[in-house]
Parts: structure tokens; C-alpha cells; sequence
């Protein structure tokens, strides 16, 4: 291998001498780089892949490198392609000078989502040209395997009642993946369980669910039998296996101080987004804080924030014991590591979202995960849906997770691409050239 200065080095980032120099192992890669000189972006792809969107950014140069978003927004091919006139022409290697393009024309939850995976296939263009996977371009490993929590694997509830929640926990406790934390969706992030019993909170009847969730003060009965469940949850995990909870938003505060309190006996490692959260489009630093104030129960929160910008006063003020961007909604990975780092200056932790952010979004989330500080708890496990998306993303490890952790893995980029001849035959017909 050639020696490299630093100046050299980084400056061959740009170039198509790096792709000698850094060759990728033979099949990472779809595409061959074609000549030398600079590399440039041709053009900005978005196709809905089952009911992911999947970017691709295509270069000069033979190397593509992919993004993804949430499942739920199938809407959002039309916002991708907007960006498509800022990145034409630029050096996909230029990440920040691309993201102080775009980045300001995001917004929260899910308008930052397209932002998002646009800066996740740039990283994993960069990798590819440095022939370094994307974990060494965020300064490294800090972990060598990462945990996870169970995100997408979920088991059908067979009722509303603590012993159904009993015996969801001890089918979670026996999955394949080993997890060492659990995830529970409680109270009003939970709509089956708020129509289980009658009068469960004041403002009933029911309304129709995210993105419009349901809020209020509870009924006694209704705080109770959230409290029951959650009881019935952790006498079944134990001390082995934690268990956090999903709450809302939608609580009153007077709720969510008493819930939290209630909670401190049983040691749950978090209590999340039970001011704000989904698709809600501000904060709320003060209301957090007199929360996370008045308990020792973790309090948590910001998977639907954008920009380090708006973590600012959660941070400062710390508001929140622990915060969980997500990846492909906040701004991409390096955005959520810059955040990571300033909240382990103030004490605060983090657990990334990522439920519904596909298997290109479990890549990035891997390579994310390795290099942030030790602030990290686990991030949120997505799986393939629908299940063929296995058959069309290669280089995951097999099984992908061992006793609740993924292995890092070194294949530059973001270590995957897909088996195109079997991709395509998942392409509507709106999305035929999306390879091409």
C-alpha cells in the first residue's frame, strides 16, 4: 500500500486515485469507478423499496452510496428530489459542504428524514472511495459490538390485561436475539391498551391515533391499570433483562411525575417521550425538566427532534436523563454523534431511535453506534419488512445479533449493498431505473 500523508490522505477522499490506493473487497460495490479525476454526483435517485424510501446517490465515477427512511413515509420520495438540484455537481466526499446545503430546508419529524438519508449515503459513498468503512470516518471504533434493544421484533398481544403483557415479556425474553433490554409501548402510545377498560382518561372517546395521539388527564383506573401491566412486565424480566418504556406523548404532567415515582421501586431504565415526542414539533425543555426533576426514574425523549440545534435546551437545561434522535430523522449520523458527544458533556445519555428505519438505516445505525462516546446505551433494533428484504441486502452478518449486541463489522462504506438482480424485481414500475 502506497504511504500516505495526512494532507494526502484526505485530499484523495475527492479523488479517484483513493480508489486504487483503498481498493473495497471485490462485490461491496455494485459499480466500477470508470476514470480518474474528481468525483462528482450525477444525480439523486429515491424509490420505494416495499415501504421504505431508498436513496441513492449516483457519482461520476461508478460509486453509488445508499440511504434510507422510515418505513412510515412512503410520502416522501417527492421531498427527496427536491435536494436533487443542491447535490447535483457537488464532491459527494464534501459531506459538511453538502449538509450546509440542505440542512436547513429540514424541519422535525418527518421532514428531516430526507435530509437525513441523503447524509447516510454520502458517508457511505465516502467510505467506499476511502476503502475505510464508515465507523473509521467518525474517528473510530469506541465499541466493538454494539447493543441493541427490540425495536421491530414484537410479538402479537393477545389482550390488554397484565397477565397478556406477562406473557408478551416472557415470548421477548425467549427471542432469537438475545435482547438484554426490552421496549414496552405504554399509556397513550399504546391506543389498545388505553381502550382496554372504560374511562381510562378524561377526554375520551378515542381519537384515530399517530400522528395525532391521544392526551389527558388519567382516570384513577386508568393509572392504575397502566402501572398494573407494567408490573406484571417487570416481574417477568427480572433483574437480567431491562425494560424501558415508550409512554406517549399525551401525559398531563401531574401523570407523569406520579407514574414516574411509581415507577422508581422497579429500576426501569427509561421512561420515554411521556411530554412530547412523535411528530411533535418542538421540545419542550421546561415541562421535561420539572419532570426529570421530581423522580430518579430516567426520563427520555428527541426521536422526532431535527438538528443539533433543537436538542440545544434539553442538553443545557438537562431536561432529559436520556435522549434517542434518530438517525434518519435528525440529520443524519454524523449530526446525531456531534449531539451525542454534547450531551455526554452534560451528563445526559443516549439510545437512538430507529424502529422502522430498514436495513440500510441498521447498517448505519452499527457504524454509528461503534464510534459514539460512552454516553451510549443501545440504539432501537429495525428489521426488514416485508421479510424479502433480506434476500436483497447483502453483506449483514449471519445472524445478524448474538445475545443482544451486533458485531461491527470492517467492509468499507456501510458494509452493504444490494443483490440488484434481486432488488429489482421488488421495483413498481415508476422506480424501473432506480439501478440504472
Amino acid at each position: 500500500m502506497k504511504n500516505w500523508t495526512r494532507r494526502g490522505f484526505f485530499g484523495a477522499l475527492s479523488s479517484a486515485a483513493a480508489a486504487t490506493a483503498f481498493a473495497a473487497p471485490q462485490g461491496m460495490i455494485d459499480e466500477k469507478r470508470t476514470g480518474i479525476g474528481p468525483i462528482k454526483i450525477t444525480d439523486l435517485k429515491c424509490a420505494i423499496i416495499g415501504q421504505n424510501p431508498v436513496i441513492r446517490v449516483v457519482t461520476d465515477q461508478g460509486i453509488s452510496g445508499y440511504g434510507q427512511a422510515e418505513s412510515a413515509k412512503r410520502y416522501l420520495k417527492p421531498m427527496v428530489l427536491f435536494y436533487k438540484q443542491y447535490v447535483i455537481g457537488e464532491d459527494p466526499t464534501n459531506i459538511e459542504r453538502i449538509m450546509l446545503k440542505i440542512r436547513r430546508m429540514g424541519a422535525f419529524k418527518p421532514w428531516g428524514s430526507a435530509v437525513s438519508a441523503i447524509e447516510i449515503a454520502l458517508w457511505d459513498i465516502a467510505g467506499k472511495v476511502a476503502g475505510l468503512p464508515v465507523y473509521k470516518l467518525q474517528g473510530g471504533k469506541v465499541r466493538d459490538q454494539v447493543r441493541i434493544y427490540n425495536g421491530g421484533v414484537r410479538f402479537p398481544m393477545t389482550g390488554q390485561m397484565p397477565q397478556d403483557y406477562a406473557e408478551n415479556m416472557a415470548k421477548m425474553k425467549e427471542a432469537k436475539e438475545g435482547f438484554t433490554l426490552i421496549k414496552q409501548a405504554v399509556g397513550f402510545h399504546n391506543p389498545a391498551m388505553m381502550k382496554a377498560i372504560p374511562d381510562m382518561w378524561y377526554d375520551e372517546p378515542a381519537r384515530n391515533g399517530a400522528p395525532h395521539m391521544d392526551a389527558g388527564l388519567m382516570t384513577e383506573r386508568g393509572f392504575d391499570h397502566v402501572l398494573s401491566c407494567v408490573e406484571a412486565m417487570k416481574k417477568v424480566l427480572g433483574h437480567e433483562i431491562g425494560l424501558a418504556l415508550d409512554c406517549g406523548p399525551g401525559w398531563a404532567v401531574k401523570d407523569a411525575i406520579a407514574f414516574a415515582r411509581a415507577l422508581e421501586p422497579l429500576h426501569i431504565t427509561w421512561v420515554e417521550d411521556i411530554i412530547t415526542g412523535d411528530y411533535t414539533p418542538y421540545p419542550n425543555a421546561e415541562v421535561f425538566m420539572e419532570v426529570t426533576n421530581a423522580t430518579s426514574t430516567p426520563i427520555h425523549t428527541g426521536e422526532e427532534i431535527y438538528l443539533r440545534e433543537n436538542f440545544k435546551d434539553l442538553i443545557e437545561k438537562q431536561a432529559a436523563n436520556v435522549i434517542g434522535p434518530d438517525p434518519e430523522d435528525v440529520g443524519g449520523i454524523a449530526e446525531l454523534k456531534w449531539i451525542a458527544e454534547y450531551a455526554n458533556l452534560h451528563g445526559i445519555l443516549v439510545a437512538p431511535h430507529g424502529i422502522f428505519d430498514g436495513l440500510i438505516g441498521l447498517a448505519a445505525h452499527v457504524h454509528m453506534a461503534a464510534a459514539l462516546p460512552q454516553n451510549y446505551i443501545a440504539f432501537e433494533y429495525p428489521i426488514g419488512q416485508p421479510n424479502w428484504w433480506y434476500d436483497i441486502v447483502e453483506g449483514l452478518p449471519h445472524p445478524i445479533a448474538k445475545k443482544g449486541f451486533i458485531e461491527v463489522w470492517d467492509k468499507p462504506g456501510m458494509g452493504v449493498t444490494f443483490n440488484v438482480a434481486a432488488a429489482k424485481t421488488h421495483l413498481r414500475d415508476e422506480d424501473r431505473d432506480f439501478f440504472e
